[in-house]
């Protein structure tokens, strides 16, 4: 079998993989890193969105060798270097952008992606941007605010 090697979250790894192998899959079966997830094996739902070399890429639809060289960062990666949840994530935490959590690091990635392009989107532009990651919990209301959150914005509070 071919060897693959890349940097993932700032560490090189290796592995060998078969020529079928998707880059989801050797990163949660072979490297561990299970954060992200795969959710329908069509590339419909944006679970398993990982940046590799800065773009935000559904890893389901991609081969692992293909990211040969590369630099590719998970959901473990958006962490601050003491382990405490980063912007983005907190932001997710603190305005509740998350209900089960299967599509949140999806989510987490897309919204960084979307920040680095575009640092204060507008409600549509955020919207716009998620149309390829499906959650089947939240109705998105939450995730726009914490996006809109992350990004310094304001963010309007609904009376309880």
């Amino acid at each position: 079998m071919p060897q693959v090697s890349m940097t993932v979250n700032g560490k090189d790894m290796s592995g060998d993989v078969e020529g079928r192998t998707l880059l989801v899959d050797f990163l949660r079966n072979d490297l561990r890193m299970t954060g992200t997830h795969v959710g329908c094996d069509t590339s419909q739902c944006g679970a398993c969105v990982v940046h590799v070399n800065g773009a935000a890429v559904k890893a389901c639809t991609m081969f692992a060798a293909e990211a040969e060289g590369a630099e590719v960062r998970t959901i473990e990666g958006m962490a601050n270097a003491d382990g405490s949840l980063g912007v983005i994530q907190q932001a997710f935490q603190d305005h509740h952008g998350l209900q089960c959590g299967f599509c949140t690091p999806g989510m987490v990635m897309s919204a960084a992606a979307l920040l680095r392009d575009n640092p204060k989107p507008s409600e549509t532009e955020i919207r716009e941007y998620l149309e390829g990651n499906i959650c089947r919990c939240t109705g998105y209301h939450n995730i726009i605010k914490a996006i809109q959150a992350a990004s310094g914005q304001e963010v309007a509070i609904a009376a309880e």
